[in-house]
């Protein structure tokens, strides 16, 4: 019976329909005033294990956290949802925390956050002393181990306590606890009739990569380009290397701010609500330095220097895609930096180092595993990787599943060819050269008389630039300021003696190349959504993702729900939340359907779509010669879907009539020229890297056609 209360509570306050894993198990021992420990992933819904609880008991539910930023997100977003909740600490003035002292007096609160100091102090003990307390929840009980990564003495302490709450259960909760860290919290906290649930340390949602460092700066410019405009945390050793890589990336157009001890509380307070409110997209951050943050929707960690060991590493990409969606976890590695932990460790105490050591071992063996990342990863939490294989979520197994072939002679082909000109041109220019273009260039060169000219005719011109495109990527060649192709000494080496060399002939499948019209009208869902849910998170003095997840959002711009039962379907969306705010949503769904000719529907199906086979028709009008905005007016969509719809033409196999007549109309020859140039260096399905590298000089339905005509010459 209590359970069937604790599922409806999941349905209607939470938006859920079912429980993931573990959770009823933890919530129903919990509930029986059991003590429990729950080890379950960062994003596994530890949360909800005692907020569900806290709901159905008589009393207050206590939350003893180390994070005081954590518990502010925490009571924001219990508000939002219309539950009682509160937090006491240090970042309170004297009249809040009065205030918040006598809600929980007179029992107008359902949980209660604060840190394990502030429970030990005197006041606090008096003040729970006065009400029904059923439940103390210590979360990151991995705090109370020496052999934990984030080791608070205050923890230790807690126990002392168990004697004065008769009617409270004890729930330790922790995303990363070895065997010995799990010891530490039972003894530590005093458990004896307890149960213990291990959900999998696997996150399948994070893409986990490696890379040796080379160009710190560099490196993590590239990665940023394929994660425009969304959310992330790099983390870094020092303070004076967060200043320097947010000034960096702040020169590069990037909205970055600094996140370290050594910043002022307001300064600190402020950057991190900037990014809570999708207002501020990176934040740097030292890895000594904990975070707290409870943001759902961080798209990326990037660990710019090495982390203190495998937990420090999976606590922080942790911070990533707790929303259930995919997120990538760059890591750049480099033995110098372990060089650097090694020499600090020399003045630390005998077992202080000796535990530091081994976890800096452990997390060199993962960082040199040549097989599935998740294998060694997991291993370390004691836990067996079940898939054996990721199949595409890591950087080792991925490299096995994108069609790798040996490109060895490709390699020596370019190569040698950079060799024969002197390593004086780029690589739309020598790509020229292999295929035997015939053009002015060439021959004022008098390169049609050299060993390499026409040798590479079979391959298509943005297979060489893919092939290229890894040549630098593996160190073989090197770019200048002036994107001057040279070789490197490795590069020279491998002409002189050839070696096997793995890679690809075709484009790595990119999430987000547009494969049909359907999903253009999902983007501008989003987009739009994104917008309007903005504009309400900043009337409301909430994060965005407070106001609906990442994943609710996503899933409403794929079904474009109009009434209120189709809203209450999506994934976190309650009754409460419908009333606030699902007006806003049904206003923009509409607009969006009208204006992009998807029809309305009065049918429990409100789902339907362009027809899929569109662009079919939209090309063979174009063939026909009926210029592209007569083709608009027709099928009633803008200028620039039409564009995409001649893309995916041409993707599955289409020729396009007189589009390089039409290219150079709009552009003229030499900008056409240039701006192929760019798709041979950068690939053309993600044209905003190639509208960044123009300096914004040429617009995105220009670079969409010119688009046409390179793909429709290749």
């Amino acid at each position: 019976m209590i359970m069937n209360k604790a599922k409806s509570i999941l349905k209607n306050k939470f938006g859920y329909n079912e429980f993931r894993s573990f959770q009823e198990n933890v919530i129903s021992n919990v509930l029986t005033k059991k003590d429990t420990i729950a080890i379950m992933p960062t994003g596994g819904g530890k949360s909800l294990c005692y907020q569900i609880p806290a709901l159905l008991f008589p009393g207050i539910t206590v939350v003893i956290s180390p994070l005081i930023s954590l518990m502010k997100d925490q009571v924001e977003q219990l508000g939002s949802l219309n539950i009682e909740a509160v937090f006491l600490n240090s970042s309170l003035r004297k009249k809040e925390y009065n205030h918040n002292m006598g809600l929980v007096r007179d029992g107008r609160v359902k949980l209660l956050y604060c840190a394990p100091e502030t429970f030990m102090i005197k006041a606090t003990q008096k003040l729970l002393s006065e009400v029904r307390v059923d439940c103390i929840t210590i979360d990151e009980a991995h705090c109370v181990s020496e052999w934990g990564h984030d080791f608070r003495p205050e923890y230790m302490r807690i126990s002392e306590t168990r004697d004065r709450f008769p009617h409270a259960v004890f729930l330790a909760l922790t995303a990363t606890a070895t065997a010995k860290v799990q010891k530490d919290i039972v003894s530590s906290l005093g458990l004896k009739e307890f149960e213990k649930f291990i959900a999998s340390f696997d996150r399948p949602n994070l893409f986990l990569q490696i890379v040796p460092k080379v160009d710190p700066l560099r490196q993590t410019l590239d990665f940023l380009r394929t994660h425009r405009k969304k959310p992330g945390i790099i983390y870094c050793f020092k303070r004076k290397q967060v200043e320097q890589l947010c000034e960096g990336l702040q020169e590069n157009g990037y909205i970055a701010r600094a996140y370290h001890a050594g910043l002022a509380d307001k300064e600190r307070e402020k950057n991190q609500e900037q990014f809570l409110k999708d207002e501020v997209q990176i934040i740097v951050a030292t890895i000594a330095f904990g975070m707290g943050i409870n943001k759902a929707n961080v798209r990326f960690v990037i660990h710019y220097d090495l982390p203190k060991s495998i937990e420090s590493y999976y606590q922080e990409i942790g911070r990533a895609g707790r929303d259930g969606l995919r997120s990538d976890c760059l890591l750049l590695f480099s033995y110098t930096d372990i060089a650097k932990f090694k020499f600090l460790l020399k003045k630390k105490e005998d077992k202080e180092r000796s535990i530091a050591e081994k976890q800096i071992d452990a997390l060199v063996e993962y960082l040199e595993f040549q097989d599935c990342r998740r294998i060694p990863l997991l291993k370390y939490f004691g836990e067996d990787y079940e898939g054996h294989k990721c199949e595409t979520m890591c950087d080792n197994c991925n490299a096995q599943s994108i069609g790798e072939t040996d490109i060895s002679s490709y390699a020596y082909k370019y190569l040698f060819c950079i060799q024969e000109t002197k390593q004086r041109f780029n690589l739309s220019y020598i790509t020229s050269v292999l295929r035997g273009v015939k053009n002015d260039k060439v021959f004022d060169n008098k390169h049609e008389d050299l060993r390499s000219y026409n040798t590479g005719k079979s391959l298509l011109r943005n297979q060489w630039s893919i092939i290229a495109r890894q040549l630098v990527v593996l160190e073989y060649i090197e770019k200048d300021e002036k994107e001057t192709l040279k070789l490197t000494s490795k590069g020279s080496k491998f002409i002189r003696n050839l070696q096997p060399i793995k890679g690809r002939l075709t484009e790595e499948p990119e999430e987000e190349i547009v494969l049909n019209s359907n999903v253009d009208i999902r983007q501008i869902a989003i987009d739009e959504l994104t917008r309007v849910r903005k504009e309400i998170s900043d009337n409301q003095g909430l994060p965005p993702y407070a106001v609906v997840s990442d994943q609710s959002l996503k899933e409403i711009a794929e079904s474009l729900p109009e009434n209120k039962q189709d809203f209450l379907d999506v994934i976190g969306i309650t009754e409460f939340k419908y009333k606030k705010y699902g007006n806003h949503f049904i206003d923009v769904i509409s607009r969006i359907k009208r204006e992009n000719g998807v029809a309305r529907s009065n049918s429990d199906d409100m789902r339907n779509q362009p027809d899929s086979n569109k662009f079919i028709q939209i090309g063979e009008k174009y063939n026909k010669g009926v210029p592209i905005r007569e083709i608009a007016h027709e099928f009633d969509l803008q200028y620039t879907l039409i564009l995409d719809n001649l893309y995916h033409f041409i993707q599955s196999g289409g020729k396009l009539n007189k589009i390089e007549w039409l290219a150079q109309r709009i552009l003229g020859k030499e900008t056409l020229e240039k701006i192929t140039e760019a798709y041979d260096t950068m690939g053309c399905h993600r044209l905003e890297y190639v509208y960044d590298h123009l300096g914004g000089k040429v617009n995105m339905d220009q670079l969409k056609i010119i688009r046409l005509y390179y793909l429709n010459e290749n």
